[in-house]
């Protein structure tokens, strides 16, 4: 890795977009059912549809989501694969932080079951 990569910027910025915990939600919730329209999301993260809307607009900005139409309805889900690893990492990280022993260093099927993935 060259840290004057130009796309340091650009990782950056995704790093930003997922500094936002309704937004991760909504990542961690589309890894867990694939595709779903927003009235779905916004129970799951238990924000309004209309804030749902809003983050997912960001997201999908970002390339982070797309949106595919049926109807009246669009459904949402993850662009690519990568927005998973990134949010899995995140909670692995976080699990460092916050315990000596962190769940990802143990059983597996434990492992899925805390991060809901």
């Amino acid at each position: 890795m060259d840290p004057d990569n130009p796309d340091v910027v650009l990782a950056a910025e995704i790093f930003s977009m997922l500094s936002d915990v309704t937004r991760v939600r909504i990542v961690v919730a589309l890894v867990n059912h694939d595709e779903m329209p927003v009235g779905e999301l916004s129970k799951l993260v238990h924000k309004s549809p209309a804030a749902v809307s809003q983050h997912l607009a960001k997201l999908r900005l970002a390339r982070i989501v797309a949106g595919r139409q049926d109807g009246n309805r669009v459904y949402y889900r993850l662009a690519n694969e990568h927005a998973e690893r990134l949010v899995r990492a995140a909670l692995e990280q976080a699990e460092h932080a916050a315990s000596d022993t962190p769940l990802h260093h143990q059983q597996p099927a434990a492992v899925a079951k805390l991060h809901g993935v």
